[in-house]
């Protein structure tokens, strides 16, 4: 069973990656926050922990983490509550897990020897979960040094709304897009976006062209 879903990890990422992001577009507001997204974050971290299950230690060692996490903190572990008791915490277990699981895709993009669709779908679920750590980054800032990020999304004291808007401006910072509705106030959210914008451009010249390199030559 784990051999037959491994072979579709990639699109097990991505789809769930798609729907935590895109899901409120499509399903009722409350419906999709309190019901769905608790649901998705589960399957975004089966998905994780399929994408390392070649490192046997890794794997349970996440497991075990999250279920000692989830024994811990309870359903707030997956739930996006007003609850901010421990969140630092849980940014900082999403952030290790994410880091781990983004280094295992770009190593294993990186490393395959021929373009296929897997490859290709890698590479789209890597670039997206570049913008899910630059997000925890930027979350763990803000809460750290309150009003590190400022401008018209930031108003609200509502934390979920914070973490909707912290959300969008990671992704925007990672395109390089920049509206200006979010701005970083103190050096180190400054620095943190530069770093996310770097990151970004890395990946898009270095990672990608490295694919597209692969996929002409085998083409020919």
């Amino acid at each position: 069973m784990i051999k037959k879903l491994y072979k579709h990890r990639f699109e097990i990422f991505l789809a769930t990656q798609l729907m935590i992001l895109f899901g409120s577009l499509f399903f009722p507001p409350a419906f999709f926050e309190y019901i769905m997204l608790p649901f998705l974050y589960l399957v975004s971290i089966g998905a994780g922990v399929l994408m390392i299950s070649k490192r046997k230690r890794l794997m349970w060692f996440f497991i075990a983490l999250f279920m000692g996490a989830s024994v811990m903190f309870g359903s707030s572990m997956i739930s996006r509550t007003e609850n901010t008791e421990n969140i630092l915490t849980r940014l900082l277990i999403y952030f290790v897990f994410h880091i781990i699981v983004t280094y295992n895709i770009i190593q294993q993009v990186w490393k395959s020897k021929r373009v296929t669709k897997n490859v290709i779908i890698g590479l789209m679920s890597g670039y997206i979960s570049l913008g899910f750590l630059a997000f925890f980054l930027f979350m763990s800032i803000e809460l750290l040094y309150p009003g590190a990020f400022q401008g018209v999304l930031m108003e609200s004291e509502e934390l979920i709304l914070k973490v909707d808007s912290i959300m969008y401006y990671a992704y925007i910072t990672l395109l390089t897009i920049g509206y200006g509705e979010i701005v970083p106030t103190i050096p180190i959210a400054q620095k943190a976006a530069i770093l996310v914008g770097l990151i970004g451009q890395f990946y898009m010249v270095i990672i990608t062209a490295v694919v597209v390199e692969k996929y002409i030559a085998h083409s020919k």
